[in-house]
């Protein structure tokens, strides 16, 4: 049996819904058909495109890359831990550093959900605008 499974070859976008990284077939398709997909280093142009063992797909996902290797096809849509043993992920940790918030040198960016912006927080942003817009005046410049 594990010679028939190393040859297993099955669809990209129901391996992806089989591993867990896509919650629905229609979400798998979605992120192939949007460029977001590779296959062995080559963009995946159809949801229909088969993945084998020992292939190598990656992912942009969440503004982050995922390069998982196939391990197995499987045959089901499992929890978690059965999914995980699908594949192996080769993808970079996170730096534990480097943080989602925006840089203090532009205050325009907002962490998304934190709502609209305080007075404080508004003529900030139109201080910068405004400096960033306008450059002073220079009377010595050509």
């Amino acid at each position: 049996m594990s010679e028939r499974r190393e040859g297993r070859s099955q669809r990209l976008d129901k391996w992806l819904w089989f591993t867990r990284v896509a919650k629905t077939r229609s979400l798998a398709a979605r992120l192939i058909g949007t460029g977001k997909a590779r296959v062995n280093r080559v963009r995946a142009s159809r949801p229909s495109q088969t993945v084998r063992p020992g292939d190598v797909v990656t992912l942009m996902i969440h503004g982050r890359v995922r390069i998982l290797k196939v391990v197995d096809g499987g045959t089901r849509r499992g929890p978690a831990a059965e999914a995980a043993t699908l594949y192996e992920d080769l993808s970079p940790a996170r730096q534990p550093g480097k943080s989602e918030a925006p840089s203090a040198a532009d205050p325009a960016a907002r962490v998304k959900g934190s709502g609209r912006p305080t007075k404080r927080d508004r003529r900030r942003i139109d201080a910068w605008v405004s400096n960033h817009a306008h450059p002073a005046h220079d009377p010595d410049a050509p």
